[in-house]
C-alpha cells in the first residue's frame, strides 16, 4: 500500500506548518479520511527528507488544530468526522454543503473558532465574572477590553491608546457610528467610486450627500480627491485603501500618505474602514498614521476571526471619539459584553491570532486555486484576500454573466452592486472565495466560471 505524503509544492511558512496545512487539506477533501492512521513519523520525515522533529511537530500541530488524534502506544489517526471539525464545520443555513456554490457572500471561512469558543465558555463558567457578561456596562467595566482591544490593533501598526478605542457591534455598526459622529443631514459625504455597497443606505439614511472620487485607474488618488473637493464642500472621506472592496486593491504608502495631506489641507475627515487589514502578513500602515488628528479607523473581528463574532473596533481623535461612543449608545447602547469578554480572551491568550492565521493560510490557498483556473487577463485578486474581481471579456454583460453562472449553480454579485453612480458600473463580477465551507466547492465552482470565460458567450446565455 502507498504511504500517504503531504503535497507541499507551493506552501508557505516553517516546514513543520506547511506538513500540518497540508494534514488539514488532505483531511477536508477525503483523502485522508476518519480513522486512517498516519505514517510513522520517522518515516514520513525519510520520505520528505526533513528531520524527525519537523515531521513530530507537525503532527502535534495538526492535534491542536483538530486534524488528527494521537493514541498512545497506536501512533495518530485522523479524527472521526475531522474534515468537518478541523476546517469545514457542518452546513448551515447560511454555508448548504450541496446546492448552488456562492461566491457573492463577503465571509471569513468556516474555521475551528467554535472549538476555542466551547473552551472560552467552559472556562467562563468557572469564574465570577459571568454575571457581568449579563448586565448594563459603564465607561469604567470595560478597561481591560479596550486595552487588549488597542494591543490588536498594534498588529496592523496603528499604535491607539484604550480610550481611543471604541467598541461597536461588528465593523458596519462602526461606519455608521463614524457617520453619526462626524456628519450631518446634507453634508456630503465622498467615496470611491465603486465602494462597499451598504454606504449607498446608510448615506439616504442619515440624509447625506454622496458623491463618488473618480480617478483614471480606479484607485483613489490625492489628485482626484482634491479635484472633487474642489467641486463639492465635503465633510469626510469613506473608503477601502487595504483590500479595497470590490477591487482588490491596495493603496500603497507613497498614496496613502499624499491623500492625508489632501485631507489635511481641505479639512476632510476620513473614515478608514480596515476590515480585511489583518489578513494580509505585511500590508503599508493604517491610513490613520499618516492623519491621526483628522481620520476614525474601523474594523473588526468579524472577518479576522469568525463572522458571528460582533465586535468592532473604532479608533478617533478624542473628540470623535467621545461623538462615537453617543452614537453607540444611541443606536445599540453597548455591544454585548459576553462578546466584548469573549474577544478579551482570545486576543490575550493567543486564540485570535492562531484564528487570524488560519483565515490567512485558507485565503491563501483559496486565491491559488483562482490563479490557477482562472484566466489571467480577467483575474484581479490580492493572494491574501477573500475576494477577486473578474473582468468580462466583451461578449458578456456581468448581468448575463451572472445569470448564465447561475444557471450552471454557481452565485456571483455584478460589479454595479457597488456603484456609486449607476452610469460607473463596471463590466466586471465579484467573487468572495471564503464564503464556502469546502476547498472542493470552491474548485468546482472555479471552474464553472472559467468553462464560462473560455467558451461561453452572453448571446449564448439570451438563448436559453
Amino acid at each position: 500500500m502507498t504511504m500517504w505524503q503531504p503535497r507541499l509544492a507551493g506552501r508557505q511558512g516553517p516546514k513543520y506548518r506547511q506538513i500540518s496545512d497540508a494534514i488539514g487539506e488532505s483531511v477536508r477533501d477525503g483523502l485522508l479520511t476518519g480513522g486512517s492512521r498516519l505514517p510513522p513519523q520517522r518515516d514520513l520525515a525519510y520520505a520528505l527528507g526533513v528531520s524527525l522533529n519537523t515531521v513530530s511537530r507537525a503532527y502535534t500541530d495538526a492535534v491542536e488544530r483538530g486534524f488528527l488524534k494521537g493514541e498512545v502506544g497506536r501512533g495518530t489517526y485522523v479524527r472521526d468526522g475531522g474534515a468537518r471539525t478541523a476546517e469545514a464545520p457542518p452546513a448551515t443555513l447560511t454555508r448548504p454543503a450541496t446546492g448552488p456554490i456562492d461566491f457573492s457572500l463577503n465571509l471569513p471561512a468556516p474555521s475551528p473558532a467554535a472549538q476555542a469558543l466551547a473552551g472560552t465558555l467552559a472556562d467562563l463558567a468557572g469564574t465570577d465574572d459571568l454575571a457581568a457578561c449579563l448586565d448594563y456596562q459603564t465607561a469604567g467595566d470595560g478597561t481591560a477590553h479596550l486595552a487588549a482591544a488597542a494591543r490588536w490593533l498594534g498588529r496592523v501598526g496603528l499604535e491607539a491608546a484604550p480610550e481611543a478605542v471604541v467598541f461597536t457591534v461588528g465593523a458596519q455598526h462602526g461606519i455608521v457610528a463614524a457617520l453619526l459622529a462626524t456628519l450631518r443631514p446634507g453634508d456630503v459625504l465622498l467615496t470611491e467610486a465603486l465602494t462597499y455597497a451598504p454606504i449607498t443606505a446608510m448615506a439616504l439614511q442619515l440624509g447625506l450627500k454622496l458623491v463618488p472620487v473618480r480617478s483614471e485607474d480606479g484607485r483613489l488618488t490625492a489628485e482626484a480627491l482634491d479635484s472633487a473637493c474642489g467641486r463639492v464642500a465635503a465633510k469626510a472621506l469613506y473608503c477601502l485603501p487595504t483590500l479595497h472592496t470590490p477591487t482588490t486593491a491596495t493603496l500603497d504608502a507613497e498614496r496613502r500618505a499624499a491623500i492625508a495631506e489632501v485631507a489635511r489641507r481641505r479639512d476632510l475627515t476620513l473614515i478608514e474602514d480596515d476590515v480585511f487589514g489583518f489578513l494580509p502578513p505585511q500590508r503599508p500602515p493604517p491610513l490613520a498614521c499618516f492623519a491621526p488628528e483628522r481620520t476614525l479607523y474601523i474594523t473588526s473581528l468579524s472577518k479576522s476571526l469568525a463572522p458571528g463574532l460582533r465586535v468592532g473596533l473604532l479608533a478617533a481623535p478624542p473628540a470623535q471619539a467621545r461623538a462615537a461612543r453617543n452614537a453607540v449608545r444611541l443606536s445599540s447602547w453597548m455591544p454585548p459584553p459576553l462578546m466584548a469578554e469573549i474577544a478579551r480572551r482570545w486576543i490575550e491568550d493567543g486564540t485570535a491570532e492562531a484564528l487570524n492565521a488560519f483565515q490567512r493560510d485558507e485565503a491563501r490557498a483559496r486565491q491559488a486555486m483562482a490563479r490557477e483556473l482562472l484566466p489571467a487577463p480577467y483575474l484581479e485578486a490580492n493572494p491574501h484576500g477573500f475576494h477577486a474581481w473578474l473582468t468580462l471579456p466583451p461578449q458578456w454583460t456581468p448581468e448575463l454573466f451572472r445569470m448564465a453562472a447561475q444557471d450552471r449553480g454557481v452565485k456571483v454579485l455584478v460589479g454595479g452592486a457597488f456603484a456609486v453612480d449607476p452610469s460607473d458600473s463596471p463590466q466586471a463580477v465579484r467573487l468572495c472565495l471564503s464564503h464556502e465551507s469546502r476547498r472542493t466547492r470552491v474548485r468546482e465552482g472555479l471552474s464553472v466560471l472559467a468553462d464560462l470565460l473560455q467558451t461561453g458567450s452572453g448571446t449564448e446565455t439570451v438563448l436559453l
